[in-house]
């Protein structure tokens, strides 16, 4: 058996997700598990999917058929060795460049790894203006505690004057 990893985006339009689960079952494909979204007008997924040795050519194939959809095509990689505890981060503050950086840097700096990361912005309801609020799954390194990881984030987090919760 075979383990791939599609990323896929196009112009978001009804039926992309039933092509692209078609093409893959045809082949003796199960779907594994995938992140899919609409985002700025555009259809972007990603989903691991495991077949048979002998149908990879034909799913290929298959794939670039799918009209107005751009799909890769990789091979699984190695799952990350096993770390510490799994954390999550929720951010919410008003939107601001750099945001995304400023968690993230003290993250990788840390060692850590973001497994998975959801944000979108909102109107504030009561102060006018725009919230960027933020959603993520940190891996920690075995040899990072929980809570010298949240004292690093919450520096950065005064700084940038948002909200900031770390739960694990």
């Amino acid at each position: 058996m075979s383990t791939l990893v599609l990323t896929a985006i196009g112009d978001d339009r009804p039926g992309l997700v039933d092509a692209l689960s078609g093409a893959i079952t045809a082949h003796g494909g199960s779907w594994e598990e995938s992140r899919m979204a609409r985002l700025g007008g555009k259809f972007a997924g990603i989903v691991a999917v495991e077949l048979p040795e002998h149908q990879v050519a034909g799913l290929r194939a298959a794939l670039a058929e799918i009209e107005g959809l751009r799909i890769t095509v990789d091979g699984a990689g190695d799952e990350p060795a096993p770390g510490g505890a799994r954390v999550a981060l929720h951010l919410v503050g008003s939107d601001q460049p750099g945001l995304v950086h400023a968690v993230s840097e003290v993250i990788a700096e840390a060692g850590a790894s973001i497994e998975e990361l959801s944000t979108a912005l909102r109107d504030a309801p009561m102060a006018g203006g725009t919230m960027f609020e933020a959603t993520a799954t940190v891996l920690l390194p075995a040899d990072l505690a929980v809570e010298e990881l949240a004292a690093r984030l919450e520096d950065v987090a005064a700084h940038l004057m948002v909200d900031l919760e770390i739960s694990g």
